[in-house]
Formats: structure tokens, sequence, C-alpha cells
């Protein structure tokens, strides 16, 4: 498997990979190579997207399409998108890439000692999770995707979901051309989520970088990252690793996996579970703890994506799904905190020295 051009194995990728494989699963490549708990997958290489247009001859009709784009021309911009995506979902796949997902899953299944494995279906864009440009979430997503045959119908709708009118508003505002931008889908292992949800690392309030946030809630996490439920939220100081504030939130759904139907749903989440917070401290720090280390491993503040697997015990349980930068604050001029800017020994003699204004006393 490790030959064929249409698949790479998240084990085998860096990022050096994101040609090949987008900046989301070279990402979950690096993860691991760095000894993070990642669930196991594949990707399905931008080479087999490229192949895909080119030999049922779609580039050009795309490229024609997008010409003179309008990005303030809302209702063109859906139609456009709506033709694109109807006529890439008309082509069938050459068996050549079709056979190489189907091959890959069996291969993950076995791996992971059982059948119809549950995955995540995940597009990854070449233009995406880069510091300086939040492509995040303009692709498709898709959990519990269960047999070869479904995994690729959602390959095929990952794809297209790169020309949806915000994805193709976006790329045109940001200055990024439609065909040198590339689409990967990495199948991953599902995590079989208790809680799960978002953490930073800083915090995304005021970009305080000596704090990490945490926001969670019950069941996978698509809860908390659509924002249909006020998560739980922590705060951790990212030196002590103590936690500093734990605030719990009314968290009246979750979305879990109905195994049966083999697919995820939306319950209600029991009034005693509401507002009980659903991580204990030992699982806060150790989301801190990695988190702290992908923010020293990448050289940035961390948008992590995590999850709790009922199937682990801990710490095994702690696991990561996704890593970006963070493109709010990282953006911003760092602020020095000493007096008169100065940094170093000087900036503290100078914070030190420095006059202190005292209000008189009211009588």
């Amino acid at each position: 498997m490790r030959d064929n051009p249409y698949i790479l194995w998240f084990h085998d990728c860096d990022k050096s990979c994101v040609p090949r494989v987008g900046g989301k699963n070279a990402s979950l490549g690096e993860m691991m190579r760095a000894g993070m708990r990642v669930p196991p997958g594949f990707a399905v290489t931008t080479a087999a997207y490229r192949d895909f247009l080119e030999l049922s001859g779609l580039q050009a009709e795309i490229q024609k399409m997008l010409a003179g784009v309008d990005t303030d021309d809302v209702d063109w911009l859906e139609a456009t998108s709506r033709e694109i995506r109807s006529r890439m979902s008309e082509c069938p796949i050459p068996y050549a890439i079709s056979d190489a997902i189907c091959d890959a899953y069996q291969t993950l299944c076995a791996q992971c000692n059982g059948t119809d494995l549950p995955v995540a279906v995940r597009s990854s864009a070449t233009a995406e999770d880069l510091p300086n440009a939040s492509f995040a979430g303009q692709q498709d997503t898709t959990l519990w995707v269960r047999s070869a045959g479904s995994v690729l119908i959602r390959t095929a709708i990952s794809w297209s979901s790169l020309f949806t009118a915000r994805a193709i508003a976006y790329r045109n505002q940001m200055g990024f051309p439609h065909d040198k931008v590339l689409i990967s889908v990495g199948v991953q292992k599902m995590a079989n989520s208790k809680t799960s949800g978002v953490m930073f690392t800083l915090n995304p309030t005021n970009g305080d970088r000596s704090k990490i946030c945490i926001d969670a809630s019950w069941g996978l996490g698509e809860s908390v990252v659509s924002g249909v439920v006020t998560p739980d939220n922590f705060v951790v100081d990212k030196v002590t690793f103590t936690i500093i504030r734990r605030t719990a939130s009314p968290k009246t759904i979750e979305y879990v996996p109905n195994h049966k139907a083999g697919k995820v749903e939306i319950r209600d989440v029991p009034p005693e579970r509401q507002m009980t917070l659903c991580l204990t401290d030992e699982e806060v720090i150790a989301l801190a703890q990695l988190g702290k280390c992908l923010d020293i491993w990448n050289g940035c503040p961390q948008d992590i994506e995590w999850a709790i697997d009922w199937d682990l015990p801990f710490p095994e349980n702690v696991v990561v799904l996704q890593s970006r930068p963070e493109t709010v604050w990282s953006r911003r001029a760092r602020v020095p905190l000493s007096a008169n800017g100065k940094t170093g020994v000087e900036g503290v003699l100078a914070s030190l020295l420095s006059p202190v204004r005292l209000s008189p006393k009211s009588k």
C-alpha cells in the first residue's frame, strides 16, 4: 500500500507531505511521529483528486465556470457551486482510485481487528490549516462511516465540497487560485467518544499564552464544533497545570453513534447529567499537558480537537483528532508586559524601578 500513489498512511505523513495529503492529514502524521495518541488511518492523496478531475474532463469545465467569479453575487456563487458539485457527483471514480481506497479501508479494518470499522471521512485541502488563513470548516467531514462503499461515496462528497460557495468566495478573497488548491481526504478510525471538544493553547478571549482553555461536552465533538451546545469550560495554567477555573454549562443534547443503525444521532442528555462536569480533573490536566506538547512541537498556539474514548483506559483514552495553528491572536503583535517595552533582565529591572502611582486614602 505504501507504493500506491493514491494512498498514504498517516504514520508515513509529515509536513513535507502537505502537497500530497493537505494540512490536516500532514498534521496527523506529525503528531503520530511526535508520539501523540492519534487514532490510525490513511490519506487519499491529492493525486487521486487530480486524476479524477483530469480523467473525467471536469478540470477544464470547472475552470471555465469559475472564470470571472463575482464574490458579491451570492446567487451566482450558490448556483455555480451547485452545478460544479452536481457534475462531480455524476462522474464515476476510476477503478484504480476506487480499488486503492477500498483496499486501504479493508487493511485499516484488519489492523483494528474489526469489519466495517466506523471511520471519520475528513477533507484535507492543501491550503488548509495555515497560520495566515483560516480554511477550517469549509470542506465536508462525515462521522461514523462504515463499509468500503460508504467511504467511497463520502470521499467523492469531500472532493466536491472544495467548491462550496463559501470556499469559492474565500479562496478568491485570499488570492488562492482555484486550480492550485487540491484536496486530500483523511479516513480515520472513529473514537468512541464519552466526551470531546476543542482546546486552545492560549486564552481565546484575550490571547494570554500562559493559559490553556478547554471546551467540552458529552458525546462526539460535533456538538461543540457546530455550536449547538454551551460546553463546559476549563482554564488551566500552562506552566503549573493548575486548574484555574471550572465552568459547568447546561449540555442539553449530545451526538452519539447508533451502532445498530450505523449512524450518528442527536439525543437529549438526561437532566442529572446536563450540569455535571463532563471531564474529571485528571482528564483536564492530561489534556492540558497534551496541548502544551503540541504547542511546543508546532512552535505556535494550537486549536485542537480531542476526545475521551470509552474503549481505552486512562491516559490512553485521551486522544487527539486534529490540531491546527490558532489564527486570531497568533497574527497580532505580542505586547511586552514589562515597563517601557523592554525585555529580559533589563525589562524586569525597568518594571521594578518604575514609579508606582498611589491613590490617596479617602477620609
